[in-house]
C-alpha cells in the first residue's frame, strides 16, 4: 500500500483536523520566532538547535493542518509522522527528508542522552527551518 496521507488516517497515525487558517498562522509565526531565536549566538548551541527544530515541527504541523490532518500525538513517533508527511505536503525531495531526519535523530540524542549539538548541525537545522519556512509561506499562503 503506497503511503499517502489518506494511509497514515487508516493507520491511525494521522487524525483529521479540520483547517483553521488561524491556528496555522500562529504555528508559521511561531515557527517564524523558533528561527529567529536560534540565530541569536548568545544562548547554548542546544537551545538554537531546539528553537529551529521546534519550527521544523511547527511547519510541519501546519502543513498537515493544511490538509486537514494532524498526527495522533497519543502516540509514538509523531514527530518522525510530521517530518516524513512533508514528502506528501510539501513534495520534499529523499535528501532533504534525509537530513530533516537526521536533524530529528540528533534533537532526540540531545534530549534523551543530553548529547552536545555543534555548531555546524546548528547552522543546519536553521538553514532547513527556514528553507522550510519558505516553502510554507509559498505553498500554504497560496491553498496548495
Amino acid at each position: 500500500m503506497p503511503v499517502s496521507l489518506a494511509n497514515l488516517l487508516k493507520t491511525g497515525q494521522l487524525k483529521e483536523h479540520p483547517a483553521d487558517a488561524k491556528e496555522i498562522a500562529r504555528l508559521l509565526a511561531a515557527a517564524e520566532r523558533g528561527v529567529a531565536d536560534a540565530r541569536v549566538g548568545k544562548i547554548s548551541p542546544e537551545t538554537r538547535f531546539d528553537a529551529a527544530y521546534r519550527a521544523i515541527t511547527q511547519i510541519g504541523l501546519a502543513a498537515l493542518m493544511a490538509q486537514g490532518y494532524r498526527p495522533d500525538t497519543n502516540r509514538p513517533g509523531h514527530h518522525m509522522t510530521i517530518i516524513q508527511t512533508l514528502t506528501l505536503t510539501f513534495g520534499i525531495d529523499a535528501r532533504r527528508m534525509a537530513l530533516l531526519d537526521t536533524l530529528r535523530r540528533k534533537r532526540n540524542l540531545a534530549d534523551y542522552t543530553g548529547a552536545d549539538i555543534d555548531e555546524a548541525s546548528v547552522a543546519a537545522c536553521i538553514e532547513a527551518a527556514q528553507k522550510l519556512l519558505h516553502d510554507a509561506k509559498a505553498r500554504i499562503g497560496k491553498g496548495k
